[in-house]
């Protein structure tokens, strides 16, 4: 699996991912490891375009995440991904969620980089 690695404030957020054979599994992950939310992108060929859907654990604020990232790997990769997103920090503060979802973003959009140079090279 391969990861990128970023720190915001109180916490270290973990995205993890590999390849199943065209498609993507990743997870994001930061504090306590748990399932919040899952996202799932397709890709359709004939349209051109990408979708996604998602699964949240209830009580969990992680679907915004999950389904922004699960059409944004899908897109990239013009095939299937599955975006699993845990992340928990004990009293968080709207402060610290807004800075855990703007590193998120950047961690999305930088896996999408690499997701896109990959189907470069197919």
């Amino acid at each position: 699996m391969q990861q990128i690695k970023k720190v915001t404030g109180r916490l270290s957020l973990i995205l993890d991912w590999k390849k199943a054979g065209n498609d993507y599994i990743v997870t994001l992950t930061g504090g306590e490891v748990h399932v919040g939310a899952v996202g799932v992108g397709f890709y359709d060929r004939s349209s051109g375009r990408a979708s996604s859907s998602v699964i949240t654990n209830p009580g969990h604020r992680e679907t915004d995440i999950a389904l922004l990232g699960a059409k944004v790997f899908s897109e990239a990769s013009k095939s299937a991904a599955v975006f699993m997103v845990g992340i928990h920090l004990d009293n968080i503060t709207k402060k610290e969620i807004e800075e855990i979802v703007s590193v998120s973003e950047e961690m999305i959009d930088e896996l999408s980089v690499i997701i896109q140079e990959d189907f470069l090279w197919k």
